[in-house]
């Protein structure tokens, strides 16, 4: 078995190894699919531990030999982040266990996020009630995006937020799917088209992610709502959802 612990949590290590023994039967759930995730405490500390399911013989094969697993990538690409100075769940560990040389079952442990809201919210939401957290986002975005950073997974269930002190906070979860280097404003758009919500809601995000990055603002709606109408298309076409959307 491959255990991978931070330094800072090294004196977790023997908790830690039990913990593909422990998993099953204990924690509570936060989310149940394709993967499993549970909040588990130890030494008075809240911890997210992340289940992954055993992949496609392909992956599999992949996972083994030729690429970092998602769980692997999701405990070293935190550290790139906290050190850019945006927030991410503190990466505590990651385990991987293998039969006849090929991965079966692997775990990412991190901190748990005390924030409880997500974009899911705005999926309906009327502009005048979250113009602020979208104008707040839209810099954000523009900042990370600077900062040579891309969630390829840039969806409501990935962007975690709170409002502390008059001043909203971000955090980013699952990130096994990243990108490192120069971002342009095209793709920056580009980013934004798995995200829920309304016209009003994309047309002010593109507005502010221009200003933020001293782009044109036409230009930007234009890239912003033409990418995510392409992307909602594959999407229903995909899943077969009988749903009429509104471009």
């Amino acid at each position: 078995m491959k255990v991978l612990v931070s330094p800072k949590f090294e004196y977790l290590r023997e908790y830690i190894e039990t913990i593909p023994d422990r998993f099953e039967n204990e924690g509570e759930k936060i989310y149940v699919g394709r993967n499993l995730i549970k909040m588990l405490v130890v030494d008075g500390l809240q911890i997210n531990v992340k289940s992954y399911g055993i992949p496609r013989i392909f992956n599999r094969i992949i996972y083994s030999f030729f690429r970092s697993p998602k769980g692997e990538r999701a405990f070293i690409y935190p550290t790139i982040l906290l050190q850019k100075g945006f927030q991410t769940p503190e990466p505590i560990a990651y385990i991987e266990k293998r039969q006849y040389g090929l991965i079966s079952q692997s775990y990412f442990i991190s901190l748990q996020c005390p924030y409880k809201r997500n974009f899911y919210e705005f999926g309906d939401a009327d502009i005048e009630d979250c113009s602020d957290v979208v104008k707040a986002f839209a810099r954000y975005s523009a900042r990370l995006h600077e900062a040579e950073i891309l969630h390829r997974d840039y969806s409501p269930g990935n962007i975690l937020f709170d409002k502390i002190n008059g001043k909203y906070q971000f955090s980013l979860v699952d990130i096994n799917r990243m990108s490192f280097g120069k971002i342009s404003v095209k793709d920056g758009c580009a980013n934004f088209a798995r995200l829920w919500g309304q016209i009003p809601f994309f047309e002010l995000l593109a507005k502010e992610y221009a200003s933020a990055r001293g782009a044109d603002e036409n230009l930007c709606r234009e890239w912003v709502l033409g990418y995510r109408k392409i992307f909602w298309k594959r999407f229903v076409k995909k899943h077969k959802i009988k749903y009429k959307l509104n471009f």
